[in-house]
């Protein structure tokens, strides 16, 4: 249900990418004049849709774990799982900038997928270490974040970061026609975090998961609350200007800073809690949209960006219609997709050890 959730979002931010002239693309602070008004309207359009990675990372963590678990108690072998762990992760990341990159305009350019396949290939080595060690690494990576990309940008002189730099910490152009929108090393810190939930809520099988997310929850949109209240180091250079909510919620996401990711990830564990409360009864559902699409994310993802795209110049409206025109996009390709995704679904279940395991 959660991933679900932010597919339906995920594809209002992608018909707004393509059908939007307004849209709101100013996350961070090289895109950002110090100061500037913020349209409200358009803004929050945008910010909802900030979840959407944070959780993507997360779960594919959290899952990840269960899975590994699951295999383990099959008896699978060590040596078979971290195969398939770097197969799925080469896989995932190479559909960034051979298939995805066409429907986001035809520059290549590594997105969330090269985030979450990149990190499924490190998690290979990381997994054996402990748990409280590996909540180290990702809180050390959430708090060191601002940090490193300094390191970064000062290694080289004030300039744009090295090629290893601008592809692991900062992100930014690696040619004119290539760039880094999600760097590795921010993102794994979200896959870390799921990968140590998941292990942590097996080990504990007495832990209840609403009071468990309800608590992480509430601490991290305190550490939210605190960082962008004192507005200094966490915020990646995209200060508060004044108390407005926009300006509030206005946080970076490229690179995320620390209020980026206590913001998302305080509401992505407030929603998870709900979820765990409304729905730990209730058998998956076949039909519902939203385990549809939560049970088919990469499937769905792959089709939705081109889809769009292509509609959007099909009709003469790509990047010059509004709000009005972004939402009916996302309708018809919630609708076009609906009944491809369910096909899907059930011919996975049907060919569970074919490759399409990998999608």
């Amino acid at each position: 249900m959660m991933r679900g959730i932010v597919m339906v979002l995920m594809a209002l931010d992608h018909a707004s990418h393509a059908f939007n002239a307004g849209r709101y693309t100013q996350d961070s602070y090289l895109w950002y004049s110090a100061g500037a008004q913020i349209p409200a309207i358009q803004f929050m359009v945008r910010w909802v849709t900030h979840i959407c990675a944070p959780t993507f990372l997360f779960l594919a963590g959290f899952v990840l774990a269960l899975s590994v678990a699951r295999r383990q108690t099959r008896g699978d072998t060590e040596r078979s799982i971290d195969g398939d762990m770097i197969t799925r992760g080469i896989f995932i990341l190479l559909l960034d900038p051979l298939w995805m990159s066409f429907g986001f305009g035809g520059n290549i350019t590594l997105q969330v997928l090269y985030a979450i396949g990149g990190s499924f290939c490190l998690l290979v080595p990381l997994r054996r270490m402990g748990l409280r060690s590996l909540l180290a690494v990702s809180v050390g990576l959430f708090l060191g974040g601002e940090g490193l990309a300094g390191l970064a940008v000062w290694a080289d002189n004030g300039q744009r970061p090295g090629l290893i730099a601008t592809f692991l910490i900062t992100g930014g152009a690696v040619t004119k026609d290539a760039y880094v929108l999600y760097p590795l090393l921010p993102w794994l810190a979200y896959m870390l975090l799921g990968w140590v939930g998941g292990q942590y809520l097996l080990g504990k099988e007495s832990v209840n998961p609403v009071r468990f997310f309800s608590k992480a929850g509430l601490i991290s949109l305190t550490v939210f609350f605190i960082i962008r209240g004192f507005n200094q180091y966490g915020n990646m250079l995209l200060y508060r200007y004044d108390l407005s909510v926009p300006q509030w919620l206005h946080v970076s996401k490229y690179p995320p800073s620390l209020s980026f990711a206590a913001l998302e990830l305080g509401l992505m564990f407030l929603m998870l809690a709900f979820l765990f409360a409304a729905y730990r009864n209730h058998k998956p559902s076949a039909a519902n949209p939203l385990q549809v699409f939560g049970r088919t994310p990469l499937f769905f993802y792959i089709l939705h960006v081109h889809l769009l795209s292509g509609a959007a110049w099909a009709l003469n409206l790509y990047r010059a219609g509004g709000l009005v025109e972004t939402g009916l996009a996302t309708l018809t390709v919630l609708g076009v997709l609906y009944p491809l995704c369910r096909c899907y679904d059930r011919f996975k279940r049907a060919h569970a050890t074919s490759l399409l395991r990998y999608l």
